[in-house]
């Protein structure tokens, strides 16, 4: 029952910040971004848009980019300003979005077995969008980079643990890390006291997920101290995460203030930087904006597009290269740590099956209702479960 009350706690939690974006989202104004429909394998039914700006040089870089719940492609575009600096710098963009059919409240399936597997649903459609933008504009495959907000930063997060090998860097905003959830409950956790692990778990956790041995992605990981929707400590959990797969000790930081951020940052051995973290004190939950003016101000301000005085768009194009083309795009030499041993893992429960499991009484059979004729029913209690998640967009129609 405890952990029945918990789940209570948390969906009504969940319903509430679904219920605060929904009022404050509004309708996103036209963009620039256009859609590919033909782009290949769609297990995971996403849409393909894409920004491709007039002035292009050879063997442009590409920037994925991943929209948090309650977001469309377009919306998030003009809020983070992406568009704008792509447009300023020459590379190119792709921004996938989800479709309501997948989840009623537009959020990528961060936690679905089915979705967060490579080769399979969403991540597997992802990876084919990228492959038609390098097939379709020269795209330069070491200048391949991926970020997102919230959902879409767990998702991106999800793309640097399958295909480390497409993907040079990533930045994680406000997200968690990969392989912290795999049912509705643990997302939960995950979500509202993160789900803490060792750094070794947490690294093989991504060793395994794919047969890559490096090297592997530089990541950047950006997170409101005053988040509550996602709480601060998944950034520490990415950060022990990433510095493990890096073979990097996370306590061994460079730690300055960068603007209105405290950055961390650890270094590989040739002295480039392959972790980064940002802590904006006193940030909600969302995308962190500096809307200018300014060269280095991009985007404008709104619901979950957080004005905070530093533009995590311009410092992540900046750690990835595309501002300047100094920083490198991947670590000199690989770091190969074997994923450690570990016994089978026991059959995966579906999440639904589980919270269904969370609702039924341990010791006795579920409680008949009144039926016609003053007969009882029993009560199919999964289907009501299963109902309710469906309404509230936390699991697939």
């Amino acid at each position: 029952m405890a952990k029945l009350g918990r789940t209570i706690a948390n969906l009504a939690r969940y319903a509430k910040a679904m219920e605060s974006m929904a009022a404050t989202a509004g309708a996103a104004e036209p963009g620039r971004l256009v859609e590919v429909s033909d782009f290949g394998a769609n297990p995971g039914n996403l849409r393909m848009l894409a920004h491709v700006p007039a002035q292009v040089g050879p063997r442009p870089g590409l920037v994925v980019v991943l929209h948090g719940c309650k977001q469309n492609a377009g919306g998030y575009d003009q809020g983070t300003g992406w568009s704008d600096l792509a447009d300023r710098h020459g590379f190119l963009l792709l921004v996938p979005e989800q479709r309501p059919a997948n989840n009623p409240n537009n959020c990528f399936s961060w936690f679905e077995p089915g979705d967060t597997r490579r080769g399979a649903g969403e991540a597997a459609s992802i990876r084919a969008m990228v492959a038609w933008m390098v097939r379709e504009h020269g795209v330069d495959e070491e200048r391949i980079f991926v970020t997102g907000l919230s959902a879409g930063g767990a998702m991106t997060a999800v793309m640097l643990a399958t295909y480390p090998e497409v993907f040079a860097a990533g930045a994680i905003v406000a997200g968690l890390p990969y392989g912290s959830a795999q049912t509705m409950q643990e997302a939960f956790e995950g979500m509202f006291t993160a789900r803490p692990r060792a750094a070794r778990a947490w690294g093989d956790l991504v060793r395994e997920a794919s047969p890559h041995r490096g090297p592997w992605p530089r990541v950047s990981v950006w997170h409101g101290s005053a988040d509550t929707t996602v709480v601060p400590a998944n950034a520490d959990e990415i950060v022990k995460q990433w510095t493990d797969v890096h073979g990097l000790n996370p306590g061994a930081a460079e730690r300055t203030r960068e603007g209105t951020a405290e950055r961390a940052v650890w270094r590989d051995r040739s002295g480039a930087v392959a972790v980064e973290s940002f802590s904006i004190p006193g940030l909600a939950h969302g995308t962190p904006l500096d809307t200018g003016p300014g060269e280095a101000c991009c985007g404008r301000a709104g619901p979950f597009l957080l004005e905070a005085g530093i533009s995590s768009t311009h410092h992540i194009a900046r750690f990835f290269g595309l501002l300047d083309g100094r920083a490198e795009t991947r670590p000199a030499e690989a770091v190969i740590i074997p994923p450690a041993p570990r016994a089978a893992p026991e059959r995966p429960v579906p999440p639904q099956r589980e919270l269904a499991a969370f609702t039924a009484p341990r010791r006795e059979e579920p409680r008949p209702g009144p039926g016609p004729g003053g007969r009882t029913l029993p009560i199919d209690v999964e289907a009501v479960i299963n109902k309710a998640l469906r309404a509230a967009g936390l699991i697939k129609p």
